[in-house]
């Protein structure tokens, strides 16, 4: 999208807002300052200099802390100039037009960024700029659904606004910024708010960095791509989670490597464990974040405790685990995981006066003269994670290749909702040959509304769905289908990709706060769609 696309949709948002409060006999005062300072921050990043100057120098008769309504008659001399100052030209910084800057086909991104901020317009804005440098972006347009992000995906890097709709950014920061620190997650605020106590209190909180609206463009990308390399130098220096005790994915990739060398020197064969905690999600939604820390902590401990001093234990990834036991055979491997998962499932866990027990499956592998290669055998202890996932958990499968036959073919359902006959053909026609990296198989139905979809035999309990929603169908429209998925069915089990026209702006705003998980516009390039599916498949897949 063009920087002048941008320039029509703050236009078009800046008079749509005017309207409604004209019609309306009285508007707070906090309403208005917010509506100038989002303006003011949105309308620099793309070029719209005349803008943002009239909106700070309105700021200044408005204040955020006082109730006083304010009139048409009082506020129109303030705000209705505005409307005849959307021609300045860009200024240097903002993001170029040019089609062939990144084409959407070659987006492969390596670093997840979570967004923080209620100014849609220059969200998206940022989002098209960050992912054309090949970071993959997430997006919370309020503080409750910046939080709930924040948890499940743990994203690379955080960036947060100090304004927000139901609680202040400063506030969200009180609550993120220890977890942040032991993840290493840096978080940078991007705010209008100039104030020097402020920002003071913000670094003295651990923010990384403070970003003034409006953004110069190529300053910010290169700001974040310094914040990534420091990041990985960070990552590169330590090999233990701190959460959990556990090594972390270096020491497994470095831990793999030696072990293969030495296989393949000495013939000293090994074996590896796939661990994965059944339904770990559900005790984050019912008892909260910090009690998930308590059980993958309690966890590791266990099988810290059990294991045999050659033996390495590893955090894979969020509750995925990961163990090598040299000098032992995939039978005799599946022996010590029994005998683990019998202790853990006896343990006891205490919560809000409830009391629970988790369970964990796991899959095993051993090196042979066949298998030699890293990738490989972690496909397989994966792929003997999922028969022990599918065939109903709290189980170690041994990995054997007539075994893994007789799993079922899918792995993921895609379901089209969409009355474009066109769209639903070629989506559906793309993803019946798609084979994603490390997914066992796709399913793809399609449906022209959201009424026949709500009312077939869809969904069955232990699948995992990936839908892609036309914000803008008959009868049902693509919001109250979504709507009746969140109401309905376990969100755990189902991602939403919102499908929206260029200038469905507001769709996008309400899909994101009704529980979407991404969206993509329309017309949209088919190598981008795949790539976004198989990012948000990977982020939920067992």
């Amino acid at each position: 999208m063009t920087t002048g696309k941008y320039k029509e949709l703050i236009k078009e948002r800046t008079r749509e807002t005017l309207q409604r409060w004209a019609g309306q006999p009285e508007v707070m005062e906090k309403e208005i300052y917010r509506f100038l300072h989002n303006l003011k921050g949105t309308s620099g990043t793309v070029g719209l200099q005349a803008v943002e100057a009239f909106s700070a120098n309105a700021l200044l008769y408005f204040s955020e802390d006082h109730d006083r309504s304010w009139t048409e008659a009082e506020w129109g001399d303030y705000l209705y100039p505005l409307l005849g100052l959307f021609d300045e030209p860009e200024r240097k910084g903002a993001l170029p037009d040019s089609e062939n800057a990144l084409s959407p086909g070659r987006i492969e991104p390596q670093y997840e960024i979570l967004i923080i901020d209620d100014d849609v317009e220059l969200v998206a804005y940022l989002r098209e700029a960050l992912e054309r440098s090949t970071y993959y972006v997430s997006i919370a347009l309020s503080a409750s659904r910046g939080l709930k992000l924040f948890y499940e995906n743990k994203p690379d890097l955080i960036l947060l606004d100090i304004m927000l709709p139901d609680r202040s950014g400063i506030d969200v920061l009180h609550q993120i910024i220890g977890k942040a620190k032991k993840e290493r997650i840096p978080i940078l605020i991007i705010s209008g708010e100039t104030s020097r106590e402020v920002q003071k209190h913000a670094y003295s909180l651990g923010v990384m960095d403070y970003v003034q609206k409006p953004v110069d463009t190529d300053l910010f990308l290169a700001l974040i791509k310094n914040r990534f390399e420091l990041k990985r130098e960070w990552q590169e220096s330590i090999i233990v989670d701190e959460l959990t005790g556990a090594f972390n994915r270096k020491y497994f990739n470095q831990t793999m490597k030696q072990l293969i060398s030495d296989y393949k020197r000495t013939g000293r064969i090994f074996s590896l464990a796939l661990l994965d905690l059944d339904y770990f999600k559900r005790v984050n939604d019912t008892y909260g974040h910090l009690t998930g820390d308590e059980v993958l902590l309690a966890f590791s401990e266990l099988v810290r405790q059990s294991i045999r001093t050659e033996d390495t234990f590893c955090r894979y990834g969020g509750e995925e685990f990961a163990l090598f036991m040299p000098n032992t055979p995939p039978e005799q491997a599946l022996l010590v995981m029994e005998r683990i998962q019998e202790c853990f499932a006896a343990r006891e866990f205490r919560a809000r006066r409830d009391s629970f027990h988790l369970t964990f499956s796991c899959g095993v592998t051993g090196i042979s003269g066949a298998e030699q290669d890293a990738e490989a055998l972690v496909g397989e202890a994966d792929q003997a994670l999922y028969y022990s996932k599918s065939n109903g958990r709290n189980q170690t499968t041994v990995y054997a290749v007539e075994i893994m036959q007789g799993q079922r073919d899918t792995r993921l359902n895609v379901i089209i909702v969409d009355d474009d006959p066109l769209i639903r053909r070629i989506v559906t026609g793309n993803l019946s040959l798609w084979e994603p990296e490390n997914i066992g198989g796709i399913r793809v139905t399609s449906y022209p509304d959201g009424a026949q979809f709500l009312n077939s035999d869809w969904y069955a309990p232990e699948e995992k769905y990936i839908i892609l929603l036309d914000g803008v169908m008959p009868g049902l429209d693509g919001l109250e289908v979504l709507e009746k998925l969140r109401a309905g069915y376990p969100e755990a089990d189902i991602l939403v990709v919102m499908l929206t026209g260029r200038n469905d702006q507001r769709d996008i705003i309400h899909a994101l706060q009704m529980g979407a998980d991404d969206y993509v516009i329309k017309p949209f390039h088919l190598p981008e769609l795949l790539s976004r599916i198989e990012r948000l498949a990977h982020r939920f897949l067992f």
